[in-house]
């Protein structure tokens, strides 16, 4: 077993079986051998690639959107444009990069990065440097003021729990020690779980078997927000891959260079994530105060920012290679059949606030 592996083992043999949402935080996050903590997961050497690195075009937009949402909140003299878990920072860099053509809102701008991983950070450090960026480990961190937040394959990696469905109540699916004490296996609460409250309404009769997933962190997050926006102004964006309406289904998978893992096998050494239920984040959100937009799918919304036209300024001077690395990326972003229906985006917004770009109806959770 690894050095994590035995110290979860060590604990479930003290205390019981693990909720999966305590076994994804010290997957991910443990201070000594989380996965974020030690590693840089991304690009072809790691174990996955997010869109920033499919294309530069997907940051240039968002920085765009940015602008135009600056512009809706009546262009304050000073605005906190935040990111939540930034990778390497390539986003961001594109982003400022396309708001060079914006110059008043460059200069309005104060940069702010939540990001927990050191690795991480050294590289947003490097590539970011020219903006001054501020970094926190949490969203509380933040100083007050309007604010912009992007957050781009953020929620799915926030600890989920899962709840299935008996024949008169939820029980909730957790991790135990195998027969042979050296591998983990899932096991279910035979307990009534109190945590079925957070399951969306529409679930809770949902057939014996069924099972159930909720992030409690996300929730959290959401409602924070829409408070923060419903009295202090702004607008908050989230892109990740999810459904919409609320269903139920087990979604929680790990990825390692590349290819699907074993969610129970080594953990620490693979990414551990699990699909967005839209409608309760927008639920929570709106709930504080914040109006909801989307979630739409993420090729329709990049489209609608410009996508197209941006492409074809690139390829007008492309060399060949570049030509079809163009094509190739934006094919990826775009097609139903990749990250295009998948991969969906949602605004949180001040009420006062007219439409984010991309978006035309407010979300009905």
């Amino acid at each position: 077993m690894s050095a994590l592996a035995r110290l979860l083992a060590q604990r479930i043999r003290a205390t019981g079986p693990l909720s999966i949402a305590e076994f994804m935080q010290e997957a991910l996050l443990h201070p000594r051998y989380g996965y974020y903590r030690a590693r840089d997961p991304l690009g072809a050497r790691g174990d996955f690639i997010t869109a920033p690195e499919v294309s530069q075009i997907f940051g240039e937009l968002i920085g765009l959107w940015c602008a135009d949402a600056w512009d809706k909140m009546g262009r304050p003299e000073r605005v906190i444009l935040a990111e939540l878990g930034p990778g390497r920072g390539t986003l961001m860099a594109d982003a400022l990069r396309a708001l060079k053509a914006v110059p008043a809102f460059r200069r309005a701008l104060a940069l702010h990065l939540v990001e927990s991983s050191p690795v991480l950070r050294r590289h947003q450090a490097a590539v970011l440097a020219e903006a001054s960026p501020s970094w926190h480990d949490s969203l509380g961190g933040l100083p007050e003021g309007p604010l912009i937040l992007i957050a781009n394959e953020f929620l799915d990696a926030l600890p989920i729990r899962q709840l299935v469905r008996g024949e008169t109540s939820w029980h909730e699916r957790r991790v135990a020690l195998g027969a042979n004490g050296q591998s983990f296996v899932f096991a279910l609460d035979p307990a009534p779980s109190p945590e079925a409250a957070l399951l969306p309404p529409a679930l809770r009769a949902a057939a014996p078997g069924s099972l159930g997933e909720i992030r409690p962190a996300a929730f959290t997050l959401a409602a924070t927000l829409g408070e923060r926006l419903g009295h202090q102004g702004g607008v908050a964006l989230f892109i990740d891959y999810g459904y919409f309406p609320a269903a139920c289904g087990d979604t929680l998978q790990a990825l390692r260079r590349h290819r699907r893992h074993d969610v129970l096998d080594e953990p620490g050494e693979a990414d551990l994530t699990a699909h967005v239920d839209f409608a309760s984040v927008a639920a929570a959100a709106r709930g504080a105060g914040a109006r909801v937009w989307g979630p739409v799918p993420q090729g329709g919304f990049l489209a609608a920012l410009g996508l197209a036209e941006r492409a074809a300024a690139l390829i007008a001077r492309a060399t060949p290679a570049q030509l079809a690395a163009i094509e190739s990326g934006c094919r990826r972003l775009l097609d139903p059949e990749q990250m295009g229906t998948l991969f969906k985006a949602l605004a949180l917004a001040a009420p006062s606030l007219a439409a984010p770009a991309g978006f035309v109806e407010e979300c009905i959770p």
